[in-house]
């Protein structure tokens, strides 16, 4: 029969991942532990669970960044679409903000010597994924943090000392998308899919920023500040 391995809705239920929704999953399950059920069919061990809670707490905000601003000043132009502004953050997620953690994954996924991989892409003009930071420096705060429980926990694997050897031969921060997805690696997340991580938890984070946008406007203001950026230039 076609349809969809994720789930099927019957008069007298809703399986998920061939589970019973409301009998089995429901009560039983975290947010974290039904989204990776969904993502990827299984159910996450415990040190998977206590990652995916950690690095969906690490990205989901970050201030006034162009998702926010995206998505603010949309639900100016628009009160009423909620959803359309959190859509408007959302499609910024590309391989500048948050889509980064896909490409960090590629290269950890990479069978290329670390010191080769990066001379290549700098000879190309090119950077590489994970490293450098506007503001943080010389360390990312939260990169940090996500290596050193790696560690205690004995989680870092071959894609954290990839990342590590990465960093060394780049010589910058290493951010917080590098870890992110070095970890979700170890842990057998599918590369595939590490770049849902970050999309997840900054959904959160525009909410967030789209409620305190209804109780406090900036939309305008920001659009404002654009123009008169424009301007000067």
């Amino acid at each position: 029969m076609a349809g969809s391995r994720i789930s099927r809705a019957f008069p007298d239920r809703v399986e998920v991942r061939g589970r019973d929704l409301a009998g089995d999953l429901m009560g039983r399950l975290t947010f974290t532990q039904y989204f990776h059920l969904l993502l990827t069919g299984e159910e996450p061990t415990e040190d998977t669970v206590y990652f995916l809670d950690l690095l969906l707490v690490a990205i989901a905000e970050h201030g006034l960044m162009p998702t926010n601003v995206a998505a603010r000043m949309t639900l100016a132009a628009d009160p009423g679409s909620l959803h359309g502004a959190v859509a408007a953050g959302i499609l910024g997620a590309g391989p500048v903000v948050l889509g980064t953690a896909e490409e960090c994954a590629r290269l950890l996924a990479s069978d290329e010597e670390p010191e080769a991989l990066v001379r290549r892409l700098r000879d190309a003009g090119e950077k590489v994924p994970g490293f450098g930071h506007p503001l943080h420096k010389p360390v990312d705060p939260r990169a940090e943090r996500i290596l050193e429980l790696a560690d205690e926990r004995g989680v870092a694997g071959r894609h954290v000392a990839r990342a590590r050897r990465l960093h060394e031969a780049v010589g910058l921060t290493m951010n917080v998308s590098m870890p992110i997805a070095a970890v979700l690696l170890d842990l057998g997340f599918p590369e595939g899919a590490v770049k849902a991580v970050p999309i997840l938890a900054r959904t959160a984070g525009l909410l967030a920023h789209l409620a305190e946008e209804r109780e406090r406007p900036i939309g305008f203001l920001l659009a404002r500040a654009a123009q008169d950026a424009g301007e000067a230039e």
